[in-house]
Protein backbone atom coordinates (compact mmCIF):
# COMPACT_ATOMS: atom_id res chain seq x y z
CA UNK A 1 0.00 0.00 0.00
CA UNK A 2 1.34 3.54 -0.73
CA UNK A 3 -0.65 5.71 1.86
CA UNK A 4 -0.27 3.54 5.07
CA UNK A 5 1.58 0.78 6.95
CA UNK A 6 0.39 -2.31 8.49
CA UNK A 7 1.69 -3.96 11.32
CA UNK A 8 0.42 -7.42 12.58
CA UNK A 9 0.93 -8.49 15.83
CA UNK A 10 -0.67 -12.10 16.97
CA UNK A 11 -4.49 -10.91 15.63
CA UNK A 12 -4.45 -6.95 16.39
CA UNK A 13 -4.01 -5.63 13.00
CA UNK A 14 -2.66 -1.73 13.36
CA UNK A 15 -3.10 0.29 10.11
CA UNK A 16 -0.81 3.39 10.44
CA UNK A 17 -1.80 6.27 7.32
CA UNK A 18 1.72 7.54 5.90
CA UNK A 19 0.75 9.83 3.08
CA UNK A 20 2.63 12.98 3.31
CA UNK A 21 3.50 15.09 6.20
CA UNK A 22 0.13 15.63 7.25
CA UNK A 23 -1.74 12.40 6.03
CA UNK A 24 -4.01 14.51 3.89
CA UNK A 25 -6.74 11.79 2.50
CA UNK A 26 -6.69 11.49 -1.93
CA UNK A 27 -8.57 9.12 -3.79
CA UNK A 28 -5.99 6.69 -3.91
CA UNK A 29 -6.31 6.48 -0.03
CA UNK A 30 -9.34 6.12 0.15
CA UNK A 31 -9.48 3.20 -2.09
CA UNK A 32 -6.57 1.60 -0.70
CA UNK A 33 -8.05 1.94 3.00
CA UNK A 34 -11.69 0.66 1.95
CA UNK A 35 -10.00 -2.76 0.43
CA UNK A 36 -7.58 -3.16 3.51
CA UNK A 37 -10.84 -2.78 5.74
CA UNK A 38 -12.63 -5.26 3.49
CA UNK A 39 -10.30 -7.47 3.62
CA UNK A 40 -9.60 -7.61 7.47
CA UNK A 41 -13.34 -8.14 7.86
CA UNK A 42 -13.39 -11.31 5.95
CA UNK A 43 -9.94 -12.24 7.63
CA UNK A 44 -10.51 -15.05 10.73
CA UNK A 45 -7.08 -14.49 11.56
CA UNK A 46 -7.79 -10.74 12.75
CA UNK A 47 -9.31 -9.73 15.76
CA UNK A 48 -9.17 -6.06 15.43
CA UNK A 49 -8.18 -2.99 14.46
CA UNK A 50 -5.70 0.18 15.89
CA UNK A 51 -6.19 3.09 13.32
CA UNK A 52 -3.50 5.63 13.29
CA UNK A 53 -1.15 8.28 11.80
CA UNK A 54 1.72 9.54 12.86
CA UNK A 55 3.49 12.41 15.32
CA UNK A 56 1.30 15.23 14.82
CA UNK A 57 -1.11 14.13 12.58
CA UNK A 58 -3.78 11.86 12.86
CA UNK A 59 -4.49 13.30 9.08
CA UNK A 60 -5.52 16.90 8.04
CA UNK A 61 -8.66 15.55 6.22
CA UNK A 62 -9.21 15.51 1.84
CA UNK A 63 -5.69 16.73 0.30
CA UNK A 64 -7.41 19.63 -1.40
CA UNK A 65 -4.00 20.57 -3.60
CA UNK A 66 -4.63 17.30 -5.30
CA UNK A 67 -8.99 17.44 -5.03
CA UNK A 68 -8.90 20.67 -6.48
CA UNK A 69 -7.23 19.42 -9.99
CA UNK A 70 -9.89 16.68 -10.06
CA UNK A 71 -12.51 16.65 -12.93
CA UNK A 72 -16.35 16.48 -12.62
CA UNK A 73 -16.15 12.53 -13.13
CA UNK A 74 -13.06 12.68 -11.01
CA UNK A 75 -14.55 14.40 -7.74
CA UNK A 76 -18.24 12.57 -8.09
CA UNK A 77 -16.18 9.31 -7.47
CA UNK A 78 -13.89 10.81 -5.32
CA UNK A 79 -16.74 11.55 -3.03
CA UNK A 80 -18.81 8.20 -4.02
CA UNK A 81 -16.10 5.97 -2.69
CA UNK A 82 -15.26 8.48 0.42
CA UNK A 83 -18.59 8.05 1.36
CA UNK A 84 -18.47 4.77 1.04
CA UNK A 85 -15.29 4.06 2.89
CA UNK A 86 -16.88 5.95 5.83
CA UNK A 87 -19.84 3.19 5.60
CA UNK A 88 -17.49 0.44 5.49
CA UNK A 89 -15.82 1.55 8.31
CA UNK A 90 -18.76 2.31 10.71
CA UNK A 91 -20.37 -1.32 9.85
CA UNK A 92 -16.93 -2.84 10.16
CA UNK A 93 -17.66 -5.93 12.53
CA UNK A 94 -14.59 -6.41 14.67
CA UNK A 95 -13.45 -4.03 17.01
CA UNK A 96 -11.22 -0.58 15.67
CA UNK A 97 -9.62 1.82 18.04
CA UNK A 98 -8.67 5.19 16.42
CA UNK A 99 -5.35 6.22 17.92
CA UNK A 100 -5.53 9.88 17.38
CA UNK A 101 -1.91 10.38 16.89
CA UNK A 102 -2.15 14.68 16.38
CA UNK A 103 -4.55 16.91 14.42
CA UNK A 104 -7.47 15.34 12.74
CA UNK A 105 -9.85 18.12 11.65
CA UNK A 106 -12.52 17.73 8.40
CA UNK A 107 -11.97 14.05 6.38
CA UNK A 108 -9.61 12.71 9.57
CA UNK A 109 -12.04 13.18 12.25
CA UNK A 110 -14.38 11.42 9.83
CA UNK A 111 -12.21 8.49 10.17
CA UNK A 112 -11.70 8.31 13.50
CA UNK A 113 -15.17 8.65 14.58
CA UNK A 114 -16.35 5.59 12.34
CA UNK A 115 -14.31 3.61 14.88
CA UNK A 116 -15.59 2.21 17.68
CA UNK A 117 -13.41 4.52 20.57
CA UNK A 118 -10.92 7.37 20.44
CA UNK A 119 -7.54 7.78 22.17
CA UNK A 120 -5.91 11.49 21.69
CA UNK A 121 -2.67 12.34 21.99
CA UNK A 122 -2.49 15.33 24.50
CA UNK A 123 -0.98 18.23 22.75
CA UNK A 124 -1.79 21.51 21.19
CA UNK A 125 -4.36 20.07 18.22
CA UNK A 126 -7.75 20.08 17.25
CA UNK A 127 -10.21 18.22 15.76
CA UNK A 128 -13.59 18.54 14.40
CA UNK A 129 -15.49 18.87 11.29
CA UNK A 130 -14.46 22.32 8.97
CA UNK A 131 -16.55 21.57 5.92
CA UNK A 132 -19.29 24.03 5.77
CA UNK A 133 -15.96 26.98 5.96
CA UNK A 134 -14.58 25.37 3.66
CA UNK A 135 -17.51 25.39 1.37
CA UNK A 136 -18.38 21.74 1.65
CA UNK A 137 -22.07 21.32 1.81
CA UNK A 138 -22.24 18.26 4.63
CA UNK A 139 -24.13 15.27 3.91
CA UNK A 140 -26.43 14.14 5.74
CA UNK A 141 -24.62 10.79 6.36
CA UNK A 142 -22.12 12.89 7.98
CA UNK A 143 -24.11 14.71 10.22
CA UNK A 144 -25.32 10.97 11.60
CA UNK A 145 -22.16 10.07 12.37
CA UNK A 146 -21.18 12.89 14.37
CA UNK A 147 -25.06 13.02 16.16
CA UNK A 148 -23.75 9.26 17.36
CA UNK A 149 -21.35 10.56 19.79
CA UNK A 150 -21.69 14.14 20.26
CA UNK A 151 -25.80 13.93 20.23
CA UNK A 152 -27.57 16.27 17.40
CA UNK A 153 -28.15 19.80 19.24
CA UNK A 154 -24.54 19.52 19.42
CA UNK A 155 -23.22 18.00 16.27
CA UNK A 156 -25.56 20.22 14.22
CA UNK A 157 -24.17 23.58 16.35
CA UNK A 158 -20.54 22.41 15.54
CA UNK A 159 -21.26 21.74 12.25
CA UNK A 160 -22.73 24.66 11.50
CA UNK A 161 -20.12 26.74 12.34
CA UNK A 162 -16.96 24.32 11.51
CA UNK A 163 -16.07 24.09 14.83
CA UNK A 164 -12.68 22.92 15.85
CA UNK A 165 -12.28 21.36 19.19
CA UNK A 166 -9.31 21.44 21.38
CA UNK A 167 -8.14 17.85 22.87
CA UNK A 168 -9.74 18.82 26.33
CA UNK A 169 -12.66 20.34 24.22
CA UNK A 170 -13.19 17.47 22.65
CA UNK A 171 -12.65 14.73 25.41
CA UNK A 172 -15.29 17.08 27.50
CA UNK A 173 -17.91 16.70 24.22
CA UNK A 174 -17.35 12.54 24.29
CA UNK A 175 -15.99 13.52 20.64
CA UNK A 176 -13.19 11.55 22.15
CA UNK A 177 -12.79 9.08 25.03
CA UNK A 178 -9.57 9.45 26.63
CA UNK A 179 -6.21 11.49 26.57
CA UNK A 180 -2.32 10.39 27.08
CA UNK A 181 0.24 11.39 26.44
CA UNK A 182 1.90 10.51 23.27
CA UNK A 183 4.44 8.40 23.59
CA UNK A 184 1.27 6.52 25.62
CA UNK A 185 -0.99 6.45 23.26
CA UNK A 186 -0.04 2.95 21.11
CA UNK A 187 -0.14 1.26 24.49
CA UNK A 188 -3.57 2.57 25.78
CA UNK A 189 -5.13 1.67 22.10
CA UNK A 190 -3.79 -1.52 22.32
CA UNK A 191 -5.09 -2.01 25.83
CA UNK A 192 -8.26 -1.09 24.76
CA UNK A 193 -8.43 -3.25 21.38
CA UNK A 194 -7.38 -6.27 23.10
CA UNK A 195 -9.97 -5.60 25.87
CA UNK A 196 -12.68 -5.95 23.39
CA UNK A 197 -11.06 -9.07 21.75
CA UNK A 198 -11.09 -10.84 25.05
CA UNK A 199 -14.87 -10.82 24.87
CA UNK A 200 -17.04 -13.42 22.95
CA UNK A 201 -16.45 -12.81 19.09
CA UNK A 202 -19.78 -13.11 18.30
CA UNK A 203 -21.66 -11.58 21.36
CA UNK A 204 -19.65 -8.26 20.72
CA UNK A 205 -20.12 -7.93 17.22
CA UNK A 206 -23.88 -9.09 17.11
CA UNK A 207 -23.86 -6.48 19.62
CA UNK A 208 -22.28 -3.53 17.98
CA UNK A 209 -24.28 -3.79 14.94
CA UNK A 210 -27.70 -3.45 16.53
CA UNK A 211 -26.76 -1.00 18.82
CA UNK A 212 -25.22 0.83 15.73
CA UNK A 213 -28.58 -0.18 13.55
CA UNK A 214 -30.34 2.87 12.57
CA UNK A 215 -26.88 5.00 12.50
CA UNK A 216 -25.60 2.46 9.57
CA UNK A 217 -29.12 2.37 8.09
CA UNK A 218 -28.99 6.28 7.72
CA UNK A 219 -25.29 5.37 6.60
CA UNK A 220 -26.18 3.22 3.76
CA UNK A 221 -29.48 5.89 2.32
CA UNK A 222 -28.87 7.00 -0.97
CA UNK A 223 -27.23 10.26 -1.17
CA UNK A 224 -27.45 11.03 -4.71
CA UNK A 225 -29.13 14.11 -4.19
CA UNK A 226 -26.82 15.55 -1.38
CA UNK A 227 -23.81 14.79 -3.52
CA UNK A 228 -25.51 16.47 -6.73
CA UNK A 229 -25.86 19.23 -4.57
CA UNK A 230 -21.83 19.15 -3.07
CA UNK A 231 -20.74 18.69 -6.20
CA UNK A 232 -22.49 22.02 -7.80
CA UNK A 233 -21.53 23.73 -5.04
CA UNK A 234 -17.74 22.60 -5.07
CA UNK A 235 -17.49 24.01 -8.64
CA UNK A 236 -19.51 27.30 -7.69
CA UNK A 237 -16.54 30.04 -8.60
CA UNK A 238 -16.93 31.46 -5.33
CA UNK A 239 -16.52 28.21 -3.88
CA UNK A 240 -13.19 27.36 -6.06
CA UNK A 241 -11.91 30.95 -5.33
CA UNK A 242 -12.02 30.25 -1.75
CA UNK A 243 -10.09 26.92 -2.22
CA UNK A 244 -7.69 28.58 -4.51
CA UNK A 245 -6.61 30.89 -1.57
CA UNK A 246 -6.59 27.48 1.31
CA UNK A 247 -4.30 25.79 -1.13
CA UNK A 248 -2.22 28.93 -1.37
CA UNK A 249 -1.25 29.20 2.37
CA UNK A 250 -1.14 25.57 2.52
CA UNK A 251 1.65 25.54 -0.14
CA UNK A 252 2.99 28.11 1.71
CA UNK A 253 3.38 26.02 4.97
CA UNK A 254 4.76 23.50 3.15
CA UNK A 255 7.07 25.27 1.86
CA UNK A 256 8.02 26.76 5.33
CA UNK A 257 8.30 23.34 6.91
CA UNK A 258 10.82 22.02 4.27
Amino acid sequence: MNTFQTTIQGRLVTIALNRGRSNAINHEMVKELDACIKTLESDDNVGGVILTGKEGFFSSGIDLIEAYDYNEEQSRQFWIDFLALQNRLAAFRKPIVAAVSGHSPAGGCVLAICCDYRIMAEGAFIIGLNEVPVGIIVPDSVFNLYAFWLGQRKAYQYLMEGKLLQVNEALEAGLIDAVVSPDKLMNAATEKVTAYMKLNPVTWTESKLNLRKDLTGKLRADQTETLNKMLKQWWAPETRQGLQMMIQNLKSKNTAVK
